[in-house]
């Protein structure tokens, strides 16, 4: 057991949308990652897409529905099932939480990216 220095993690690459493993939990990755630009829509039919903005700020685009703002030290729950997109102005750093193995590109055509470990 050890306390993980989320700073000290995103300083260790400069990618986007490129999730890196920090730490297990249960049968979960919790990740880090860095964005700007717009994902593809996409949703997971079998678990919720969990989104904690570390620094910055993000946009959730939900079909059929307004966008949702989400600012430094807010999460963003979305359910399964629901088509969404992560988008951002200016770069995001974000902390999610998914099952391990859970491409991060959902039903999308984006090829997932690989999680490594940091």
């Amino acid at each position: 057991m050890k306390a993980i220095n989320l700073d000290e993690k995103l300083q260790q690459f400069a990618t986007h949308w490129d999730p890196h493993v920090v730490a297990d939990y249960n049968t979960n990755d919790v990740m880090v990652v860095k964005f700007v630009g717009e994902y593809p829509f996409h949703k997971h039919d079998t678990t919720d897409d969990f989104f904690y903005v570390l620094e910055g700020e993000m946009e959730m685009d939900i079909e059929g529905e307004p966008s949702r703002t989400v600012k430094t030290g807010e999460l963003f729950i979305v359910p399964k099932g629901v088509v969404h997109r992560p988008r951002a102005k200016t770069e995001v750093k974000v902390l999610l939480i998914e099952p391990k193995g859970e491409p991060n590109s959902g039903d999308s055509d984006h090829e997932p990216a690989p999680k490594p470990r940091i």
